[in-house]
């Protein structure tokens, strides 16, 4: 079990609240508790979640062979995260046109929303989200990042 906890300030414009969402469709949840506070920048909603880890980032739960069902990342991911995911899908599926291959097979969704979260696509950065080897990362991870940075 582990905890994470919100703190949602009655100011909020529904960007923190959304982030709380997305977390919460992630994982198992166990219980949430939730309390006013009050202090000198104003009052708000603190929320302590206790949940199980899902293995997967509690953002994505997608799991090998598909167990944990179908994930939509438009729910998932921001709005800016999800037009690069998009994008990003978009180069995954020439790449894997050209070796004859599914696109899965040059990265999973998993891996590609991943990059979306990345504030700039570099190949340290990309080599280091989990699923993503030296193999993979040589063959087809360098010609993602340059096509997707040359749009940019």
């Amino acid at each position: 079990m582990q905890i994470r906890i919100f703190n949602i300030p009655l100011t909020d414009t529904g960007e923190n609240l959304a982030e709380m969402n997305r977390f919460l469709a992630g994982c198992k949840v166990l219980e949430v508790e939730q309390r006013f506070f009050q202090n000198e920048k104003g009052g708000g909603w603190s929320f302590c979640i206790r949940y199980i880890d899902s293995g997967t980032n509690n953002t994505i739960g997608q799991g090998s062979g598909g167990s944990k069902g179908k994930v939509d990342y438009k729910n998932v991911l921001s709005e800016s995260e999800f037009a690069v995911f998009s994008r990003l899908r978009e180069i995954r599926k020439a790449l894997a046109h050209e070796d004859g291959i599914p696109a899965y097979a040059v990265f999973i969704d998993e891996e590609l929303a991943g990059m979306a979260r990345l504030p700039k696509l570099t190949e340290s950065a990309v080599a280091a989200i989990p699923g993503i080897g030296e193999k993979k990362m040589a063959k087809y991870g360098k010609t993602m990042i340059e096509q997707y940075n040359k749009e940019v």
